[in-house]
């Protein structure tokens, strides 16, 4: 490395050639080209000399000595955190003890961060066959508050390809969908705003809502509580409109035993206007999951108490319905994809025995609301794989059964759906 990047730091930052300073070194003739910047540089303590009083600008440095010019520019003020800098001479500005992780942190005090999905997902059975390709693209931005608090945005588009013969060419949209604040009082974690609430594993609730939650942990033992509005549900109700559901509270009790973990959850919503259900539900959850080595294994209760019958009117006369208020999910899982680890890999399974009023919009890539509010039973496999680093791949088959007679709707109707994507994370 030569003393010339030397002179080219000390034109960037903006030091000029023929400023005035007393000449340090004996062998840096007053005439040389860089003798300002260099004198400039020298009284300012961002470089220094040999013993013997010289310069010897045609040797070639050292990284180690790079990076204390770099060093004592940053001590100066001569450079910010943000140089290039200082990221290229991370490794040895941390071995002269300057604290480069706190520089870092204030120099990237908005962070954005970023996926892309792309899935392909077929459906056949008794309801007939559809497929549908999406390509989704995430951008997160994080912004530092202060030392506690957080803000997070995040912007996402979606281009869908479906076989209905309606949007063959792809539809298109573009929408801010998240924006919470995240930081903690005290020993309290606090999120507030627009994000992805995810209940019960979610067995009974995973997309976004506009809430408050606050959690805490007192040594093993974690007790958290959640006040908002559920939003954006992905489901449509009976009478095609857009699924919508008011007012919800949670609360969640949770310890861990050594490899064992038993939590508890609660949630009240009101105002719901799923496919099969309206009005207000209350839902209890017990569950329980053990890891053993790379091994997982879980079981969940689920009970429902959903206070409005179902309108399931065929438009001659009407007519209603009770959803069903029980169900359980067992979970058996082996290792599993770590995105930072390529040919990290790992196989899931579950199956589902759910009631209609033990869900409002399930986490699964399954077709579960194509039955009535009897609700779903069936299993599903799945696994994935780190082809790349950042890059997962992941495929799942589910296999899913009507629980109850209802409507045109037959105890044991099937409904089968291959999911595969791929997600690269950057």
């Amino acid at each position: 490395m030569k003393k010339s990047l030397v002179f080219a730091m000390a034109m960037a930052l903006g030091v000029s050639a023929t400023a005035f300073a007393a000449n340090p070194f004996s062998d840096l003739p007053a005439g040389h080209w860089a003798y300002g910047a260099v004198a400039k540089l020298a009284a300012a303590g961002v470089v220094d000399g040999y013993p013997d009083g010289t310069f010897k600008g045609d040797k070639t440095m050292t990284r180690y000595e790079m990076a204390q010019i770099v060093a004592k520019a940053l001590a100066k003020g001569a450079i910010g955190a943000d140089d290039k800098l200082v990221s290229e001479f991370a490794d040895e500005l941390d071995n002269l003890g300057v604290r480069v992780a706190k520089l870092e942190k204030n120099a990237d005090a908005v962070k954005i961060t970023g996926n892309i999905r792309t899935h392909y997902k077929h459906t056949t059975g008794d309801f007939g066959k559809t497929s549908e390709s999406k390509t989704r693209s995430r951008l997160f931005f994080t912004g530092e508050v202060n030392d506690n608090w957080h803000y997070v945005g995040m912007l996402e588009n979606n281009q869908t390809w479906n076989n209905d013969g309606k949007n063959d060419s792809g539809d298109n949209d573009t929408s801010f969908q998240r924006a919470y604040l995240t930081g903690n009082i005290g020993v309290v974690n606090m999120t507030a705003g627009r994000y992805q609430g995810t209940y019960s594993e979610g067995n009974v609730y995973d997309t976004r809502v506009d809430a408050v939650n606050a959690n805490t942990k007192f040594g093993a033992t974690y007790l958290g509580a959640t006040w908002g509005k559920m939003a954006n549900l992905d489901t449509f109700s009976s009478n095609y409109k857009k699924s919508k559901a008011g007012e919800f509270t949670q609360a969640v009790l949770g310890t861990d035993i050594g490899n064992l973990n038993l939590e508890a959850n609660y949630i009240h919503a009101k105002d719901i206007n799923t496919k099969w259900m309206t009005g207000t539900d209350n839902i209890w959850t017990a569950a329980a999951n053990y890891k053993a080595g790379d091994w997982k294994i879980g079981a969940m209760y689920l009970h429902g108490d959903a206070d409005d019958k179902v309108d399931v009117s065929d438009g001659k006369k009407q007519k209603f319905a009770e959803p069903d208020n029980d169900g359980w999910v067992a979970t058996l899982a082996y290792k599993g994809a770590t995105a930072s680890k390529p040919g990290s890999w790992g196989l899931f399974g579950k199956y589902y025995d759910q009631g209609g009023a033990t869900y409002i919009a399930h986490t699964m890539n399954g077709n579960y609301d194509a039955f009535g509010p009897d609700g779903f039973k069936g299993w599903m496999v799945g696994g994935n794989l780190t082809v790349a680093k950042n890059m997962v791949a992941q495929v799942e088959y589910y296999d899913l059964k009507s629980k109850g007679d209802f409507n045109g709707y037959k105890d044991g109707d099937h409904n089968k759906t291959l999911w595969s994507q791929l997600v690269v994370t950057f």
